[in-house]
């Protein structure tokens, strides 16, 4: 599957310091040291509708994460999948009498169209789960060989679902810290089926769906035509493309549990090996219209209707930069007017003929995208600095052109 154009990133003297996250596993902010290399495995759409903001708030954090791991020194392999088949997915199509793959298509193509706007650095590897059938069902018989997984008998197919045995994996749970009944109530909410006659335990996830009729399937071996349960296609994925453990997990909160949980456990099940990733990072929801932006609820901002409408791509990404990433937020229109305030400010400052000395808001510019991706305190350095080229001037030429350089190469906001 083909992602997007990678932005320009420009080069600025100097390096970034080492950057800390907050693991949500720990509960605590903690220093990433992953050598040259940083794994990131950033969980990607269902592609039934169009990027909202909460999706965008994501990315384009895990950009930011990115960002301040190659100013920092690091090489980054970012991988990226598509959900691409699902029962969300397919309940849209049919409701909305499309071919599922039009929809998937057509989505995921408008999906690419706002993270090229937004000026996100692509994936290394950006794949949908119809494309990593192969490597799924290998994973998938090979926990079954194992002694891992087991077969259900589907009461309404002829062939058998497959599920990990959670009862054998040592540290499940501690990612999310929930207790048992928590578990049970987010997983039946989430795509699980707690109540499926013959699972060992009501929490085992699906590894394997057999055919359904209506349904797509693929072959899957010596599992059965069918098609994969959800949280395997990130764990395949991971696994194949970054190897355990890689350096950061990322996703948004609303996937601690059952995804990234489950996704975790089924790769420390799959290699004989802990942890699934060093850390686990996630992005706080947004809200609209006084509950969690989401596709189920209706209540969404689309970022290609705000950049259809005129709006600048870049204030939109600075408005979701205003906000840290661990606060959860509601959008307004006073959020867009800020931002956009705030992007013409600096474009007037930074166009200027010189300037005040630029180091030191390079300097806080990296900092605190360095500490636990705090960009409200990285545009703040921003501010500032244009509040006083703007009121005082400056006889430093070249300072508007490092500092511009500095916003685009940590922040992604291109002046």
């Amino acid at each position: 599957m083909h992602s997007w154009p990678s932005p320009f990133i420009p080069d600025v003297p100097g390096r970034g310091p080492a950057v800390h996250v907050h693991d949500t596993g720990r509960g605590a902010v903690v220093r990433l040291d992953p050598g040259p290399v940083a794994g990131l495995y950033v969980c990607g759409i269902t592609p039934y509708d169009a990027t909202h903001l909460g999706h965008a708030a994501t990315y384009v954090t895990f950009d930011v994460l990115g960002r301040a791991l190659r100013d920092a020194g690091h090489e980054v392999r970012y991988v990226q999948n598509v959900t691409d088949v699902d029962d969300p997915l397919l309940a849209r199509a049919a409701r909305d009498g499309l071919d599922w793959t039009h929809l998937a298509d057509r989505e995921t193509a408008l999906f690419r169209e706002d993270m090229t706007a937004l000026a996100v650095i692509a994936p290394d590897h950006y794949l949908g789960v119809t494309e990593s059938i192969d490597l799924i069902v290998e994973d998938v018989e090979q926990l079954e060989a194992s002694g891992a997984a087991y077969r259900v008998k589907a009461l309404d197919a002829a062939g058998f679902d497959v599920y990990l045995d959670i009862a054998q994996r040592p540290g499940f749970g501690d990612l999310s810290g929930l207790t048992r009944a928590q578990m049970l109530a987010r997983f039946a909410e989430n795509g699980g089926d707690p109540e499926r006659d013959g699972k060992r335990d009501a929490l085992d996830p699906l590894l394997w769906r057999t055919e359904r009729s209506g349904e797509p399937s693929w072959d899957g071996g010596t599992l059965g035509a069918g098609r994969p349960g959800w949280h395997i296609e990130c764990t395949a994925l991971a696994v194949r493309y970054l190897g355990m453990p890689f350096t950061v997990q990322g996703g948004g909160s609303d996937l601690v549990f059952p995804h990234h949980e489950m996704s975790a456990v089924q790769g420390c099940a799959l290699t004989g090996t802990r942890p699934f990733a060093e850390v686990f990072v996630h992005q706080a929801m947004v809200g609209f219209d006084g509950a969690k932006m989401s596709k189920s609820r209706g209540n969404l901002v689309l970022v290609s209707a705000l950049r259809n409408a005129g709006v600048d791509p870049m204030a939109i990404r600075l408005a979701l930069l205003a906000h840290h990433y661990r606060t959860e937020w509601e959008w307004t229109d006073d959020d867009l007017a800020t931002a956009d305030h705030r992007l013409q400010t600096w474009r007037a400052a930074l166009s200027g003929n010189g300037g005040p000395p630029a180091e030191d808001a390079v300097e806080a510019i990296r900092q605190a995208a360095a500490d636990d991706l705090d960009t409200p305190a990285a545009l703040a350095a921003v501010d500032a600095w244009a509040a006083r080229s703007l009121a005082e001037g400056g006889e430093d030429l070249g300072a508007p052109g490092v500092l511009a350089r500095a916003v685009d190469r940590t922040l992604g906001v291109r002046i």
